[in-house]
């Protein structure tokens, strides 16, 4: 099963970033925040300290935060942050991404990826045709979805989603190669 461990990874200051969830808005007027995670399960999130938080846009500076607290609410997560005490300074840092040093995450096991490693590789139908490369990963109810689009070395320029089902839709794949096969109708 891919883990929805995100795609992007930065430099920090002493090893990568690996981008793990994200502030979503504010929660009550004592500077508690909304927490999205990227992790499975959403509260592994808890255990990855400290975080890093960076403003949306490519200029925007990662800065270490310490987690005061931390508790699931309804559907979600939210967290109380070090300095953060007011419901003001909470909604400063509503959109910034959460980084964590790529180093802290678990290795994938045998047949399980992070959906960092899934981007990028190069998508080849079982009967050799091309269908361009992974973008994105997509997260359902029913099962998560690989987003595949064309370029100027594949069948077509489509974008094409591809359930992701091991052993069924999703053959094989290959980090060390760079390609990830499947059985899937390319009309789709």
């Amino acid at each position: 099963m891919a883990e929805r461990g995100q795609s992007s990874s930065e430099e920090g200051a002493s090893s990568a970033l690996e981008v793990v969830g994200r502030i979503l808005g504010v929660h009550g007027v004592k500077g508690w925040v909304k927490v999205y995670s990227n992790t499975d399960p959403m509260d592994n999130l808890r255990q990855y300290q400290p975080w890093h938080l960076k403003q949306a846009g490519p200029q925007g500076e990662w800065k270490p935060v310490k987690v005061t607290g931390f508790r699931p609410q309804g559907k979600g997560l939210i967290a109380q942050l070090e300095g953060v005490t007011d419901r003001e300074a909470a909604s400063a840092l509503v959109g910034q991404e959460i980084g964590v040093p790529a180093d802290l995450l678990p290795q994938s096991g045998q047949g399980e990826y992070y959906w960092r490693d899934l981007i990028g590789l190069r998508v080849k139908h079982v009967d050799g045709m091309d269908l361009g490369k992974v973008t994105r990963m997509l997260e359902t109810g029913a099962n998560d979805v690989v987003v595949v689009r064309g370029d100027s070395n594949s069948l077509d320029r489509r974008e094409r989603l591809i359930p992701w089902l091991p052993d069924d839709v999703i053959t094989a794949i290959s980090l060390a190669d760079g390609e990830m096969t499947v059985d899937w109708d390319p009309d789709f």
